[in-house]
């Protein structure tokens, strides 16, 4: 549709989006006329702002009031006109250090890289980690009180992930042993998936020569770990800045049930797989989204076999400034993934 548009109409579509980016308020042909970047007048203006109106990229909010771009608008913007800006050296350095995996574990890593995300975007950040196939190295039970346990499981790939679980009072530290050096014994070179199958076979058919109180343990250590994508969500309030009427905070509140469904977990790797690079969806054009009236920014993240194993991005309002956050999120993904080489 961008080429249909002449030279004039497609610079005035452009500044009114770009001054409601910034604004957040309806663009009128006096405002335009004022900006004295086009050798227009006034009426010229809005004969031309009529003609998008009559496109469907441009509707009134009020009848005195400007014109805000719509849906269809805001896509073409991102689609066909917007120039996306680069990072600057600091910028990437402050990523890279915030991304810092020293004395963390992997979890710890995307979480602080989604707060990032929402701090610098003014946006809610979100990152969903990768479940692991990688084979389990070893595990361990320590004790951190009198009814709960530390379990350290460390795969063959290097990271190392914590759990914390209960254990039943009383006990003993060589019991906490017994269950370390049971599931060790059965881990050599197998995913965490293929242990737990086998561990839960001899606890279910009681081939396992273990007492009560340390199956409990064992238990508790493979339940404690589902194996599945864990979506980390930073930065809600930042979406209710905007938000002005009852019905909008209903759909915010909807938006984050909708993240916090596992099903929809998938869906979300779907829609990050579905092209290369960074992938944008206003309003409706995502099904996830589009009861929000919110747009999203995403980027997956690849393992070192240039597998697709999580997404990163951000979601905000459709005025989002994605000139901005777009190489933000691309070059965050891209940090990501270099961590799990």
């Amino acid at each position: 549709m961008i080429q249909e548009l002449n030279e004039r109409s497609r610079e005035i579509f452009r500044i009114i989006v770009e001054t409601y980016v910034q604004t957040g308020e309806p663009v009128g042909s006096r405002t335009l006329s004022r900006l004295g970047t086009l050798d227009l007048s006034p009426a010229s203006i809005r004969n031309v702002m009529a003609d998008l109106v009559d496109a469907g990229l441009l509707y009134s909010p009020h009848v005195s009031a400007g014109r805000l771009p719509t849906q269809a608008g805001m896509q073409l913007f991102v689609d066909g006109l917007l120039e996306v800006g680069n990072l600057t050296e600091s910028e990437r350095a402050d990523i890279k250090a915030r991304c810092a995996v020293e004395g963390k574990n992997l979890e710890e890593v995307l979480t602080d890289a989604t707060t990032m995300l929402s701090g610098l975007s003014n946006c809610a950040g979100l990152v969903m980690a990768p479940k692991s196939d990688s084979p389990v190295k070893q595990i361990e039970f320590v004790r951190l009180g009198v009814n709960k346990a530390l379990v350290i499981i460390v795969t063959a790939d290097g990271l190392v992930e914590n759990r914390t679980i209960e254990i039943p009072p009383g006990l003993s530290v060589s019991a906490l042993q017994e269950a370390s050096n049971y599931m060790n014994a059965r881990l050599m070179g197998r995913t965490l998936s293929e242990v737990k199958r086998e561990i839960a076979s001899e606890l279910t058919s009681h081939q396992a020569q273990l007492d009560a109180l340390t199956q409990k343990v064992v238990e508790s250590g493979i339940a404690s770990w589902g194996g599945k994508e864990t979506l980390i969500v930073r930065g809600h309030s930042n979406l209710l800045q905007d938000v002005h009427a009852l019905e909008e905070l209903e759909k915010i509140k909807q938006l984050f049930d909708t993240l916090e469904a596992g099903r929809e977990r998938i869906k979300l790797l779907e829609l990050a797989e579905g092209g290369d690079g960074v992938r944008i969806f206003i309003g409706s054009e995502n099904n996830l989204f589009s009861l929000s009236g919110t747009s999203m920014i995403i980027s997956p993240y690849q393992n070192s076999r240039n597998q697709v194993v999580g997404v990163v991005g951000v979601i905000g309002p459709t005025r989002l400034n994605y000139a901005r956050i777009i190489p933000m999120v691309d070059y965050t993904a891209k940090v990501i993934g270099r961590l799990l080489d």
